[in-house]
């Protein structure tokens, strides 16, 4: 299953980089794989789900092995260099994937949700040097969606990722702006 998701990146134009991987430990909504891509532009994504390709993929490798499935797009910006952009080099060989789904109440202020945000954002600033990628973005179809915004940190090691996941500093932007 993980071979032909990872191998769409050669069969479709658009998508930049592909990184997937087993879940580590457990989490509120048992999922226990997820896969990031990166695509040029918006109109690729549709592109994308909307092939051939990538519908055969879901039906004869992902759904009979799977109960559920979840995709959410989100754009975000990335810095503009060949490396981080296609996700190559040493840093991109190995390492652990962070993906943070985020869905705000409905009624939660705007300006609640912009401090809950930038709170993310200073807690990847303050990590930065466990961090080597960091994109966070608002999801494109929200309204179809359970989730209104995400976020994908790559961490050189599991050890990195525990020191940023088991801080204080994540704990209390977590409790105090994202309760669950």
């Amino acid at each position: 299953m993980l071979d032909y998701l990872y191998t769409s990146q050669y069969q479709m134009r658009g998508i930049l980089t592909v990184s997937l991987g087993r879940i580590e430990g457990p989490n509120s909504e048992s999922f226990t794989h997820a896969v990031f891509m990166r695509f040029q532009q918006k109109e690729d994504i549709a592109k994308f789900q909307s092939s051939s390709y990538y519908s055969k993929v879901l039906d004869e490798h992902v759904k009979p092995v799977s109960y559920g499935l979840v995709s959410v797009d989100f754009e975000s910006e990335v810095e503009d260099d060949i490396i981080p952009l296609f996700r190559r080099g040493e840093d991109f060989n190995y390492g652990v994937e962070f993906m943070l789904l985020i869905s705000f109440l409905e009624t939660a202020s705007r300006e609640s949700v912009e401090d809950a945000l930038a709170h993310l954002q200073k807690l990847i600033i303050h990590y930065s040097s466990f961090i080597v990628q960091a994109t966070s973005g608002c999801c494109l179809d929200h309204m179809d969606s359970l989730y209104s915004h995400a976020s994908v940190i790559r961490f050189p090691s599991i050890d990195d990722f525990k020191l940023f996941k088991e801080s204080t500093e994540y704990k209390d932007v977590r409790l105090l702006h994202f309760h669950r």
